[in-house]
């Protein structure tokens, strides 16, 4: 084939269309570099498809309970890595590699470290919390309880009600609620002022360590802020308070009841104070008021 010959008024043409089509060269590419690559990458997909298709697989799956089983002991153990997860799974009969622990363990962006819950369950033996809260009387004065509850057992090792609390007198009643030999090794409370200088130097000389909330945070002290919705609930929000000594007299007969007669679901539904099983060979059921009736204890009798 002779090359064309071009005269003057085609070469015109020529460069009338480059200067308003710049990119015309681009129609004389057939195929471009990008879709050499996806049909290369389209080939590779096809290519293993057709080898298990030829039951021609590579590696077994984990199968889905032994994937959540992984997760799940890395989620409950976070300062576990996959040798000591995949060794776990090995006393379990489990046989699966410790590459594939690896690829199936929980993500984490930060560092490993044990939730609140898992912190109180490991001390909760020597834990304590602490933590105030309000009753308006029938006069609108505001007063003030105090609340100290150990966390084994839930029970509310002080209490005291005062209008007008301070940092000395909220020390004073953490020496009353723990004599020296009696005292826990963690505290917890929120960052309220209250808890001022005094307060904190009385904590360091019992050789307790203060643990102090995230602020507006109060999921983190879980158990006393349960209490206290638990005293709310159950007693002051049917009741009028007239004055101090009345407010006081009300936690009183509600302690007791909370202690003595009160099952607890973190209890097993047993009291903090245990209660025996009374089989019915003791004789009927009868019903002791408490808390001015507005609870019940059932015992059996005899007749």
């Amino acid at each position: 084939m002779k090359r064309p010959k071009l005269n003057s008024s085609d070469r015109l043409l020529w460069v009338w269309l480059c200067g308003i089509w710049s990119d015309w060269r681009s129609v004389l590419i057939i195929v471009k570099p990008e879709t050499v690559i996806s049909w290369h990458r389209k080939g590779f997909r096809l290519f293993w498809t057709w080898k298990v298709r030829r039951r021609q697989p590579g590696r077994p799956a984990v199968p889905k309970d032994i994937r959540e089983l992984i997760r799940r002991m890395s989620r409950e153990n976070p300062l576990w890595g996959a040798p000591r997860i995949h060794g776990e799974l090995l006393k379990l009969g489990i046989n699966v590699g410790e590459t594939s622990v690896g690829k199936y363990m929980v993500r984490r962006r930060k560092p490993p470290s044990q939730t609140w819950r898992m912190f109180l369950e490991n001390h909760v033996k020597t834990m304590v919390s602490v933590d105030f809260f309000t009753v308006p009387t029938v006069r609108f004065q505001v007063l003030y309880v105090f609340l100290v509850l150990a966390h084994d057992r839930r029970r509310i090792v002080h209490f005291n009600v005062t209008a007008h609390p301070t940092a000395e007198w909220t020390a004073q009643q953490l020496r009353e609620a723990f004599p020296w030999e009696t005292a826990p090794r963690y505290l917890l409370r929120d960052r309220d002022r209250i808890f001022g200088d005094v307060f904190n130097k009385q904590v360091r000389e019992m050789g307790i360590k203060p643990v102090l909330s995230a602020p507006r945070s109060p999921w983190q002290r879980a158990y006393v802020e349960r209490v206290i919705s638990t005293i709310r609930r159950e007693c002051l929000d049917h009741v009028i308070v007239f004055n101090t000594a009345s407010l006081y007299r009300q936690m009183k007969s509600f302690v007791a009841y909370y202690h003595e007669s009160r099952t607890h679901l973190s209890l097993a539904k047993d009291a903090p104070e245990s209660r025996p099983v009374e089989s019915p060979e003791l004789g009927p059921v009868v019903a002791i008021p408490e808390v001015g009736g507005l609870h019940h204890r059932y015992e059996r009798r005899a007749a």
